[in-house]
């Protein structure tokens, strides 16, 4: 099975090389550092690296940050290696860290490419982020005596079903893990079913509760929210091909209540705010941009934001500063067929949230917040207007709802330091 996957990988090289390009006509990104992609890179510095991390995009990333802080500071900067497949993953690996990590895009799973990547790297362990299981990758650090983590492990029933059609396969790929860290028991026992060894798989929680509230960030929100006059304000965050159109239409229902209310409309691909301006422009709602109100800002001419409906966040990073401005949360990918995002996040910042019936992806994040009364779960458009009408009309509602989910979040924190724990103890072949 090993020998089969890897032909059709060797095969699909050329077809990926296509793939990015096809890609770069929407993120300028995917044609940079292609080299990286087949493990040409900078050697690291010395003997090598202590930790390398691998967040794939930026949902991982974020849940990484503060895995990858803990990690600088028991070993120094610049002894951390921390890759990402996507660019805008790749950006907010930069904007996080900046020189402070060495950073690069995630070798591809072919074993000459994995091996020329670990040789140049030398990494003392490795942490892969969530659910990214890449067989030669894991038999290259499994020779080497490369302790390996699945952090934050996850597998939805959806990935579940898919990994189990190789069952065999997959049985292999998992002894060359030394630890998965499960966020869950449901998580751990599909592990275990695939093959992972029971004592090698542990329940340790959701590395995303021990997220830390940006301050600044949040400061800077609630200035920028200021400018926008005293009026309620919601967000849809992280939205994808067509939540925005269901934002849209159920704003155009709050306005007829609401005459003055916000929506802050936070798409999560960049590629895609031209689009979704259109869109605002095709509601007839009247629109601002951030990337022109900063632009306007630096300028000196700083716009009257008193009769904006829709503010369109088309930034990268951002995110914390946006809910700081919002009253409500409404998180996307959840009416999208895509498994949902991170609710923790607003939830953590005491918000009220909002979110559609695809969330195979937080299950134990969306029962916590609805058992805890912190959340609302939409079927559609029509009933993420109702549920929004009333919160924003009952700010009492909203506080509650916020600090239930606040508690929630503080109360389940911890994760970080079991994690860490497990990690350090994983002693290198070579240390």
């Amino acid at each position: 099975m090993r020998l089969a996957y890897t032909l059709l990988l060797y095969l699909a090289a050329p077809f990926a090389l296509l793939r990015l390009l096809w890609k770069s006509r929407q993120l300028a990104g995917y044609r940079g550092r292609i080299g990286e992609r087949f493990g040409f890179v900078p050697p690291a510095p010395g003997e090598g690296v202590a930790v390398w991390v691998h967040a794939v995009s930026v949902g991982e990333a974020l849940a990484a940050q503060p895995l990858i802080e803990a990690l600088i500071a028991r070993h120094g900067e610049r002894r951390v290696w921390v890759t990402s497949t996507t660019p805008t993953g790749s950006a907010r690996v930069v904007a996080a860290f900046g020189d402070r990590v060495l950073h690069s895009y995630a070798p591809y799973d072919l074993p000459d490419v994995v091996g020329r990547f670990l040789g140049r790297v030398r990494p003392g362990r490795f942490v892969v982020m969530e659910t990214e299981l890449w067989p030669n990758l894991f038999r290259a650090c499994a020779v080497r005596g490369i302790p390996l983590t699945i952090a934050n492990a996850r597998l939805s029933p959806r990935s579940f079903r898919g990994y189990g059609r190789v069952r065999g396969f997959m049985r292999d790929t998992l002894s060359d893990v030394t630890m998965v860290a499960a966020q869950s028991k449901s998580d751990a026992a599909r592990f275990r079913t695939l093959g992972g060894r029971r004592e090698r798989v542990r329940v340790i929680g959701n590395l995303k509760f021990d997220l830390a509230l940006p301050g600044p960030s949040i400061d800077d929100g609630r200035r920028l929210r200021a400018r926008f006059g005293p009026r309620p304000a919601w967000i849809a965050a992280s939205t994808h091909d067509g939540e925005e159109a269901a934002a849209l239409a159920a704003h155009a229902a709050v306005l007829e209540l609401q005459p003055d209310a916000l929506l802050l409309l936070v798409p999560r691909h960049p590629q895609r705010f031209g689009a979704v301006w259109s869109l605002i422009e095709e509601a007839g709602l009247a629109g601002e941009r951030r990337s022109r109100l900063a632009a306007l800002d630096k300028s000196g001419h700083a716009p009257d934001l008193a009769e904006v409906q829709v503010f369109l966040g088309d930034s990268m990073g951002e995110m914390f500063l946006y809910l700081a401005m919002a009253d409500v949360a409404f998180v996307g990918g959840s009416l999208a067929p895509v498994g949902g995002h991170n609710v923790l996040e607003p939830a953590a910042l005491g918000l009220p949230v909002l979110f559609g019936p695809q969330m195979h992806n937080f299950v134990a994040a969306r029962e916590l917040l609805l058992e805890r009364d912190a959340a609302i779960e939409v079927a559609d458009a029509a009933q993420l207007a109702e549920e929004l009408a009333v919160l924003l009309a009952h700010p009492e509602r909203c506080r509650a709802m916020g600090e239930a989910g606040s508690a929630a979040v503080a109360g389940n924190r911890g994760a970080l330091k079991r994690l860490l724990t497990l990690i350090e103890a994983q002693i290198p072949a070579h240390a």
